[in-house]
């Protein structure tokens, strides 16, 4: 008997330290924000036609898009988030920084509070957002005029203060109000419905799984340093110039402004 209870002991730590490391993982905390975007997204008017979890194929691989929502008014790529604490970005820095600080108290003979810093690194989301947009555009090459808006939507408790940028960066209760302001028609029904099945044909996420999406990041991340490290823009082959800006040096492609890209 006591070695039946002590096997049954071994299986509640085993199951009790593997529920807390999926719990904490990124990939759970992004299905999290997922589905609270999903959540907000269902709540848009008839005529926005909602697409989750897509992956497109691209020159260098695959890219997978968060949300896609097509309407008359345009097709919206969406990028999710869901961290807390403060973010620091802008549009042209490669990664952005997550910090979290936390304050603990010890109980000893007397209270004393230790603050504990916490800082990540991720790689920047509008940088992201646009790889979505440039795959979207290329399979709606057909409606060069219709417009394909980048967003990047954080959920969670983070703090978007010091994130600089010109593009549409917004906190999940400012999403709805984003999509809809953008008022100008460009399509009909029926050709609202033909963008929408021509992105479904090209959705290949029943054919490519997580760990082929990771490859082919990494492959195609790979393949872009070494051209910038060569002083080539990976995205069309253009001069990286040392610029300066704003917020300091950088080197810009030399085929701005047809060409945007930027690094450090």
């Amino acid at each position: 008997m006591s070695t039946f209870l002590l096997i049954l002991f071994i299986l509640a730590i085993v199951a009790f330290t593997w529920f807390r490391l999926w719990h904490n993982s990124p990939r759970h905390k992004g299905e999290i924000g997922e589905e609270r975007v999903c959540g907000i997204l269902s709540q848009l008017p008839d005529g926005y036609k909602i697409m989750n979890d897509i992956v497109l194929k691209t020159p260098k691989g695959t890219t997978q898009i968060d949300h896609i929502v097509a309407s008359k008014h345009g097709v919206f790529a969406i990028e999710t988030k869901n961290y807390r604490g403060d973010i620091y970005g802008d549009d042209n820095r490669r990664e952005w920084t997550q910090i979290i600080v936390t304050d603990v108290t010890y109980r000893r003979k007397w209270y004393k509070t230790y603050t504990y810093v916490t800082k990540n690194h991720f790689f920047n989301p509008v940088k992201q957002a646009y790889a979505h947009v440039y795959a979207i555009k290329k399979i709606l090459n057909s409606w060069a005029y219709l417009p394909v808006v980048p967003i990047v939507v954080f959920t969670g408790n983070a703090n978007l203060s010091n994130v600089t940028t010109e593009n549409h960066v917004v906190y999940d209760d400012n999403l709805l109000n984003t999509i809809l302001g953008y008022n100008a028609s460009y399509l009909s029904d029926s050709e609202l419905d033909t963008v929408v099945n021509i992105l479904a044909q090209n959705n290949i996420r029943a054919f490519v799984d997580d760990k082929t999406h990771v490859r082919n990041i990494r492959a195609a991340q790979r393949d872009s340093d070494k051209k910038i490290s060569s002083g080539i823009c990976p995205r069309c082959g253009g001069t990286l110039v040392k610029r300066t800006g704003k917020y300091g040096s950088f080197y810009g492609c030399s085929n701005y402004p047809n060409c945007k890209f930027t690094t450090k």
